[in-house]
């Protein structure tokens, strides 16, 4: 949902209250953030032009890309992603094909309850979220994905979408994000691929199997801003307990 900026009733707020924001400030943090996570657009209805050089703010919206723990409407601001039709008609208008690649970053401090859980929960958000590459590929993947996520979770989009029929969307910064199946589970039997990515750790799950369990000696860390970490072990075959799936 788009929002007007610097509002009277948004400039009370104690944090912005203290800071004193001018459009420009925020144009720039817009135009800059490394995720990409906000767009701003001409306010119609104040700016009829349409006039992109304005440096009034009554003459703009705001919205995040995509939710995190505010609720949003998946319909009005993300694009879904569909499958090809099986006589090669086009996709649904507004759609958005299935990328070739769709990954959730996490931690090793993490994937023990990952796989007690049975998969990724979304864990305070609205949404799992997943990227469509890594932040060092060439393609320059910008959001979606911790840089120094150490975990790489590869998802089979297409199967949980015909097995279980889950519903996955797009952002406009390019996140994926899914709110999952029962209870917000993206059930590990999706994951087509779970590999290491720093620490030498190699394939630990491949195609909804379990292949092999954390090493010893690696060396775990909770990232800041991730809170604590609960149950144990190092990401076998058990069941039981609460998934990660903060990225």
């Amino acid at each position: 949902m788009y929002t007007r900026i610097l509002t009277p009733s948004q400039l009370q707020w104690r944090p912005l209250r203290s800071l004193s924001p001018t459009f420009t400030e925020i144009a720039s943090v817009v135009r800059d953030n490394d995720k990409q996570r906000f767009t701003l657009k001409p306010d119609p209805s104040t700016n009829p032009s349409l006039d992109e050089t304005s440096t009034d703010p009554a003459d703009w919206l705001i919205r995040a890309n995509q939710g995190h723990s505010i609720k949003i409407e998946n319909e009005g601001l993300l694009k879904p992603l569909a499958l090809p039709s099986a006589d090669g008609s086009p996709l649904p208008e507004g759609s958005v094909a299935v990328p070739e690649t769709v990954v959730h970053g996490t931690y090793y401090a993490f994937w023990p309850r990952i796989v007690e859980s049975g998969g990724l929960r979304p864990m305070g958000r609205n949404h799992v979220h997943f990227s469509i590459g890594l932040p060092e590929d060439e393609a320059g993947v910008i959001s979606g994905m911790r840089k120094d996520a150490e975990l790489l979770v590869y998802v089979d989009v297409a199967a949980s979408m015909k097995e279980a029929g889950i519903k996955w969307w797009m952002s406009d910064n390019g996140v994926v994000l899914t709110e999952g199946a029962e209870e917000g589970l993206v059930p590990a039997k999706f994951f087509r691929e779970v590999v290491g990515r720093t620490q030498g750790v190699g394939l630990l799950w491949r195609d909804g199997e379990w292949v092999s369990d954390l090493p010893e000696g690696i060396k775990i860390r909770v990232p800041q801003g991730k809170g604590k970490v609960g149950g144990g072990g190092r990401g076998g075959r058990g069941r039981g307990g609460r998934g990660d799936a903060r990225a």
